[in-house]
């Protein structure tokens, strides 16, 4: 009966993802399927923790976030949890054998989120390390399946993805990160005289992410290339839509690719992937 108590686990996460984000289940449900339930309890368990820094105001979240860590970590020692989440995750994570400092990195910047408003260029990184790149790092992990050269091969690729990803999220969530939480995640930006020069430089150094990204996008195993593939040109679509529009309407409305547009970016994918073009 312990497997239909992981197999439980592994869909309470892949409930969470199908809630949280039509964008990430649907590019999850175009890897090859091996992936699907590892993938989803990678992102169960980072959605959750943050959850607890940006949702849950009416509650001590230095509490809650304490307790998330301390049982992450004893569920994996333990290799088991009656949390859902992090049963799940745990067995990811020792499957896969995902390291300790990747999900110390993250939850040290889910933590940062808690005590600090804005970034000198040094927490900057940090903070997109841990928040974004980690996280490509993790399903890396389970994209190469144990071959620790193909996964060294493909670090940097996987970073930069996360951290194109990320930056792309601090442009369409100015509104709610700096107006509704006081954050203001790029180094000397002043978020009260935004300017296009300003916004152009932040642009710049994404697209320089973007394309360090798309040459590892093509080298990853078969199975995981269509996936991260729809994801990569989602949110280059995105990031194409705040280029087009000024520095002043990005602050005022979150931006994002309707739903029948990911539909035409999905189908699109499908036939790249299928004449071997990606």
């Amino acid at each position: 009966m312990m497997s239909l108590f992981n197999q439980t686990a592994l869909e309470c996460s892949k409930l969470i993802t199908e809630r949280y984000s039509t964008s990430f289940t649907l590019g999850i449900k175009t890897l090859d399927k091996k992936y699907h339930l590892p993938i989803y309890a990678i992102y169960g368990f980072v959605r959750y923790a943050d959850e607890i820094v940006d949702t849950f105001h009416d509650y001590d979240k230095q509490a809650l976030l304490d307790r998330f860590r301390a049982d992450t970590y004893l569920a994996i020692e333990e290799g088991i949890s009656l949390n859902p989440v992090l049963h799940s995750f745990q067995l990811i994570v020792r499957q896969y054998n995902i390291e300790r400092d990747l999900i110390d990195a993250f939850l040290r910047s889910m933590e940062m989120d808690l005590h600090q408003h804005d970034y000198d260029a040094a927490g900057y990184s940090q903070y997109i390390y841990g928040s974004a790149e980690v996280v490509g790092l993790m399903c890396l992990r389970v994209f190469c399946e144990g071959d620790c050269k193909e996964f060294d091969r493909l670090r940097e690729p996987a970073r930069k993805l996360g951290s194109a990803f990320q930056k792309v999220n601090f442009l369409r969530d100015i509104k709610s990160d700096y107006q509704e939480r006081g954050r203001t995640y790029f180094p000397g930006v002043d978020f009260t005289d935004f300017s296009r020069d300003a916004k152009q430089l932040i642009e710049e150094d994404i697209q320089r992410d973007f394309d360090d990204a798309y040459q590892g996008i093509l080298n990853l195993p078969k199975g995981a290339r269509m996936g991260v593939h729809l994801a990569y040109i989602y949110y280059l679509k995105l990031f194409c839509k705040i280029k087009d529009m000024p520095a002043s309407r990005i602050q005022e409305e979150r931006i994002r690719v309707p739903d029948p547009q990911k539909l035409v970016l999905l189908a699109k994918t499908m036939v790249q992937y299928r004449f071997n073009l990606i």
